[in-house]
């Protein structure tokens, strides 16, 4: 017979209940600042910015300065380690910013995607060697919550079972270091929106992943309640000939997630996959007004359907920084709407009608 021995006190558990809630407050999602300098310097180079760190910086203190009508869109930041460690040009720390806000800071702790032998072109994730050091330390200099993302492909023979059930344990064994150093887990197993899958074949691959993900956290006795779950909205592929209204999009989202995501899971925050802010945010609204009951709160952790429009209005000129702002602004304010099923959109997208797709997606 199985028997699991203690691996949190009660106190830490209701410390990661709690923080874990208080990211995905009412109304309230999740910035993902999180990209790598390899990353970032492809959004720079499309508006013809230098990738440099003072250039990631500028931008990233355009977002994080805003004014404070981002205090009841935002429950969590998630920084890379560059941005975690990086100052005001008044020389305040930018996680002493988010923290005065009421804002609690998150860290990206994976290093990225790396080749799965004996698979058709599948991944895994590697950095699990020294994240328990990492996770110390993370917590002492701000950190309440962390990132992870696994990635699974889509095609007439992928995901495999392997790569499955190998991003599916590694998700589960992050989760645990994580949570012993009171840190709450956010797992992100994407399944890329690459090929011309329908939505029927994306929602039967998301409930594969998301099975195999559940009964990994259960090998590994993780405490759900203190963990966030980031996943694909589930869509078609981007190349798929078959256009799908939001409505469909919802229905096969939240069923995937009724068949497979526990109950105890404090919250589920939504990637954004590529998709354009405007249509990120009409199908995070749609979520919301699912028929179909749901017990956790559905919401928003996006990184392009926040920045884009903001990063085209920047483009790296100091006198463009309250446009930028600006632009963040309104689509924080309209993810916050679209996380309670209150979002209306304009018939104008403009700008943040333009998708944001980029095929393999990886930093």
């Amino acid at each position: 017979m199985t028997h699991q021995v203690p691996t949190l006190s009660e106190a830490q558990k209701r410390e990661l209940h709690e923080t874990a809630l208080r990211i995905v407050s009412p109304g309230k999602g999740i910035l993902a600042a999180d990209e790598s300098v390899g990353s970032m310097g492809k959004r720079l180079a499309q508006v013809g910015v230098e990738n440099t760190e003072e250039n990631r910086r500028q931008f990233r203190q355009i977002l994080i300065s805003a004014d404070d009508r981002i205090n009841s869109c935002l429950g969590g930041v998630i920084f890379f380690h560059e941005t975690l460690y990086q100052y005001s040009d008044n020389g305040v720390s930018f996680v002493k910013m988010i923290r005065d806000r009421d804002v609690l800071v998150g860290i990206k702790v994976d290093k990225g995607v790396v080749p799965l032998a004996g698979t058709a072109g599948e991944t895994t994730t590697q950095g699990l060697d020294g994240l328990s050091e990492r996770c110390a330390q993370y917590k002492k200099d701000g950190a309440s919550f962390a990132k992870w993302r696994c990635v699974l492909k889509i095609s007439d023979t992928n995901p495999s079972r392997l790569a499955i059930m190998a991003n599916a344990n590694v998700l589960a064994r992050y989760c645990s270091i994580c949570q012993q150093h009171g840190i709450v887990p956010i797992i992100e197993p994407e399944v890329l929106p690459d090929g011309d899958h329908d939505l029927k074949r994306g929602q039967y691959v998301t409930e594969k992943v998301l099975a195999a993900v559940y009964k990994a956290m259960s090998d590994h006795h993780v405490y759900l309640e203190g963990t966030l779950l980031k996943p694909n909205m589930v869509t078609a592929g981007h190349s798929c000939s078959i256009k799908y209204s939001p409505e469909e999009v919802a229905m096969a989202t939240v069923t995937a997630l009724r068949r497979t995501v526990p109950p105890a899971v404090s919250g589920i925050a939504f990637l954004s996959g590529g998709q354009s802010e405007e249509e990120a945010s009409i199908h995070l609204n749609a979520i919301n007004n699912c028929r179909l009951a749901t017990p956790w709160v559905l919401t928003f952790s996006f990184g392009r359907a926040l920045q884009a429009s903001a990063l085209r209005a920047w483009r790296g000129h100091k006198e463009n920084e309250k446009a930028a702002a600006e632009q963040f602004v309104e689509r924080a304010e309209a993810n916050s709407l679209a996380c309670q099923g209150k979002y209306s959109s304009g018939d104008d997208c403009g700008d943040v009608g333009l998708h944001n797709y980029g095929s393999r997606h990886a930093y």
